[in-house]
C-alpha cells in the first residue's frame, strides 16, 4: 500500500499567491486547477483525493507537486514540453495562406473572403480568420486611390489646393468630403471661403 505524501511544503507568499489564482475569475482554467491542487497538497490531502477533487490523473497530481518542489511558482502557468494542443495546420499551409492572402486574388472576386480562402486551401473559414488575425491582415480593406472621371477634375483639384497652399487673408477654408454628403457624387469635390 502506497504511504500518503508528505504535505507539500510552501511558504506563506505562495500561499497566498496560490488562493489568489484559484480564487480568480480570469486567469486560465489549467492555472486555477492547479493552484488548487498545490494548496491541498500544502493542507496534507492525499494525492488520489486531489485528482478526483479536481479531476486529473494521479500522475499529474505527482508532477506538479514535483515541479512546484523544484521551481516554485516560477513555472506554474508552464505547459510541459511535448504536453498541450498540437498545432493541426501545417507551417506550409500558413505559408501559403498569408501567401495568397497579400499576392493573389480569387477568380471573379475583388478580395478574399474567409470561406473563399477555406475553400481553396482545404481549412476551416475559423482556421482562416486566426491566420489572418494573428499576422494582421485584412484583405476586405483595400487601400487604393480612386481617380475621378469628371473631365473638370483637375481645373477643380488646382483649385481647391490651391486655397488650402494660399488662402486669401482672414479667410476660413471649410472642405467637406463626398462621402458626408446625403446623396454624393464621387465626381465632386466641393471646398469654399468664407
Amino acid at each position: 500500500m502506497n504511504q500518503p505524501a508528505a504535505p507539500l511544503p510552501m511558504t506563506p507568499a505562495q500561499r497566498q499567491t496560490l488562493e489568489s489564482i484559484a480564487r480568480s475569475q480570469t486567469a486560465p482554467h489549467r492555472l486555477v486547477i492547479r493552484a488548487k491542487a498545490l494548496l491541498a497538497a500544502a493542507d496534507g490531502v492525499a494525492n488520489t483525493h486531489i485528482a478526483a477533487q479536481v479531476n486529473v490523473s494521479l500522475p499529474t497530481v505527482r508532477e506538479w507537486r514535483k515541479r512546484f518542489t523544484s521551481d516554485g511558482l516560477g513555472e506554474l502557468g508552464k505547459v510541459a514540453e511535448g504536453r498541450g494542443r498540437k498545432a493541426s495546420i501545417s507551417a506550409e499551409k500558413i505559408a501559403e495562406i498569408v501567401r495568397l492572402t497579400q499576392e493573389a486574388k480569387p477568380d471573379g472576386e475583388t478580395h478574399w473572403s474567409t470561406r473563399s480562402m477555406a475553400k481553396v486551401t482545404g481549412v476551416s473559414p475559423a482556421s482562416v480568420q486566426r491566420i489572418w488575425s494573428a499576422r494582421g491582415l485584412k484583405p476586405h480593406l483595400v487601400k487604393t486611390f480612386k481617380l475621378s472621371n469628371d473631365p473638370k477634375f483637375e481645373e477643380k483639384l488646382v483649385d481647391v489646393v490651391g486655397l488650402y497652399l494660399n488662402p486669401p487673408d482672414k479667410a476660413v477654408v471649410l472642405c467637406m468630403d463626398e462621402l458626408c454628403e446625403a446623396s454624393h457624387n464621387s465626381s465632386d469635390v466641393k471646398s469654399s471661403v468664407m
